[in-house]
C-alpha cells in the first residue's frame, strides 16, 4: 500500500466541504436540516445563551436565520454541525470550527447549547467529538476559543476536553454595569494525541 510522506499528509488542506456525522454515546453531530430551525431559534433566544455568549442586543431575524442555517452545509472553509440529543432525536445546539488559518493549520471553535441540552454532559461530548475530528481527520494543529469569565461552566467543559488557558482579554464584554474579561484557550495536536480529550484520566 502506498502512503504519503508525513510532511505531505500533515499539511493537507482540510476537507471542510465534507460534513460528517459524528456519533457519541449521548449526542450525534450531523449536518443541519430544515427541521432544526425551531430548536436553534429557541436556543438563540434563551436569556442565558444571550448573556453568556455576549449576544445582548443582537437581533435574529427569522429570514436571516433560515438563510444562515440553510447555507451551512455548503461552506467549504468551515465546519458547522447540529448537536442532536440521541435520547430524543432533537437538535439542542451547534458546534463550529471556523476562522481557518491555512498557513498555521488552526481554527477557532465555538459552541451553543440551548436549555434542552444542558446539565447532562451533552456539551462536553459534543466538544470532544468535533475537536477530535479537527485533529484526527482534518489535520489541524491548533484549535482555540475565547470564553467570558461570567461563564465558568463553559470553561470547565473546555478544560475537561483539554483546552489550556493562554491569557486574558481584559474588559472584553460589557455586561450590564460591569466589564467582563475573556480567557483565550487552546488545545494543540500533540496534546490531543496524548490525551484524546481526556486530560484528567
Amino acid at each position: 500500500m502506498r502512503t504519503e510522506p508525513a510532511s505531505t499528509a500533515s499539511h493537507r488542506v482540510p476537507d471542510f466541504a465534507d460534513k460528517p456525522t459524528l456519533t457519541g454515546e449521548r449526542v450525534l453531530l450531523r449536518p443541519f436540516r430544515d427541521d432544526d430551525l425551531p430548536a436553534l431559534r429557541a436556543a438563540l433566544a434563551d436569556p442565558e445563551v444571550i448573556r453568556l455568549t455576549g449576544s445582548v442586543g443582537v437581533a435574529h431575524d427569522e429570514e436571516h436565520l433560515r438563510r444562515w442555517y440553510a447555507s451551512r452545509n455548503a461552506q467549504t472553509d468551515r465546519l458547522d454541525l447540529a448537536v442532536v440529543d440521541r435520547a430524543t432525536g432533537t437538535c439542542v445546539g451547534e458546534v463550529v470550527l471556523n476562522q481557518w488559518d491555512a498557513r498555521n493549520r488552526s481554527c477557532n471553535f465555538r459552541t451553543l447549547i440551548g436549555p434542552a441540552g444542558r446539565d447532562r454532559g451533552l456539551g462536553t461530548e459534543a466538544v470532544r467529538l468535533v475537536v477530535g475530528h479537527g485533529f484526527e481527520r482534518l489535520g489541524l494543529h491548533r484549535i482555540s476559543l475565547e470564553v467570558y469569565h461570567l461563564n465558568p461552566r463553559a470553561r470547565r467543559v473546555y478544560e475537561k476536553v483539554g483546552f489550556v488557558a493562554e491569557g486574558v482579554l481584559r474588559d472584553a464584554l460589557r455586561d450590564g454595569d460591569r466589564w467582563v474579561d475573556a480567557t483565550v484557550m487552546s488545545v494543540l495536536a500533540p496534546e490531543w494525541a496524548v490525551h484524546r480529550g481526556h486530560p484528567e484520566h
